[in-house]
Parts: structure tokens; C-alpha cells; sequence
């Protein structure tokens, strides 16, 4: 069985901007967390990003827009020798679409990912700047490491064995 870190996106892998990153120009990723995600990954950790993208259900942004910064995020890191296993997004917004079992609190990505990457839930975490991340983890067994957004991640490391 594997082992992974769950990470939400927006806040903890990029600037938070306090509302949606809409455009390539405003994705900042943050590059205080290259030594600690490169940590975790030589401690065995899959790296598998779990992020609610629900601007796209607004029509504030194209999958086309949401797959340049995604392809920005993975080719960052990738520099760094730091690799994503998996990006998994929910395209819901409960205004637009009701209530959707992908879109964080649910769980159902971080099922999938457990599933397709044959992940042991009570040895993973996910680290995410807002309680519904921290709800996603523990529904599935992962546990949940809350932070400040942008807060680097190295100032947690002691939390993950």
C-alpha cells in the first residue's frame, strides 16, 4: 500500500487571493513549500492535489484557463524534482449545480485517488486552509492537518511521521 499527502490548492500550493484565480497571470505558486513537498515526497509520499474549482460552474474560467495553471503548477514543482501524482478537481458550485458528493466537504476524490493509487488512508494526510478540507481527509480515514493560508508547509512537517 501506498502512503500520500493530500493537498488543497488555492492557499497551500499558490497564493491565496482571497477569491477565485481566474487568470494564468494571478496563479502564484508558492515557492517556500519546494523543500518541505520534496521532503515528503523522499519520505515516500504520493503528492495528490484535491481542490474545489467551483469558478468554473460560475463561468469565471475555462477548463482550458484551469489546465494552463494546472500545467504551471506541475511543470514549477516538476523543476524542483517535486511530482504530482494527481490533480483532481470538482467543477461544482452549489449555487449553480446543487449539491455535488466531489466538491469538498465530500469526499468521493480523495476516495478515487485512494482507490486508483492503492493508498493506506491511516498512514496519509491533507494539509488545507479550510476546515472542508480537513472534513474530506477524515471522512475517508486520512488524517487532517489544517493551516493558515499560505503558510508554509515546512512549519508542519513535524506533524507528519
Amino acid at each position: 500500500m501506498n502512503k500520500a499527502v493530500f493537498l488543497d490548492r488555492d492557499g497551500v500550493l499558490n497564493k491565496e487571493l482571497g477569491d477565485y484565480v481566474c487568470k494564468l497571470e494571478d496563479f502564484n505558486v508558492m515557492r517556500h513549500n519546494f523543500s518541505a513537498l520534496k521532503e515528503l515526497q523522499s519520505r515516500g509520499y504520493l503528492l495528490i492535489v484535491i481542490t474545489n474549482q467551483g469558478g468554473l460552474a460560475k463561468g469565471w474560467y475555462s477548463e482550458n484557463i484551469l489546465d494552463e495553471m494546472h500545467n504551471h503548477l506541475r511543470n514549477t514543482y516538476r523543476d524542483q524534482g517535486i511530482y504530482f501524482t494527481e490533480i483532481y478537481y470538482c467543477r461544482h458550485h452549489p449555487e449553480f449545480n446543487g449539491n455535488c458528493l466531489c466538491r469538498k466537504p465530500g469526499s468521493i476524490l480523495l476516495e478515487k485517488a485512494i482507490a486508483r493509487f492503492g493508498i493506506e488512508a491511516s498512514l496519509s494526510y491533507f494539509i488545507g486552509d479550510r476546515e472542508r478540507d480537513v472534513i474530506a481527509g477524515e471522512a475517508v480515514g486520512v488524517k487532517g492537518i489544517l493551516i493558515d493560508s499560505d503558510q508554509p508547509i515546512g512549519e508542519i512537517l513535524n506533524l507528519i511521521n
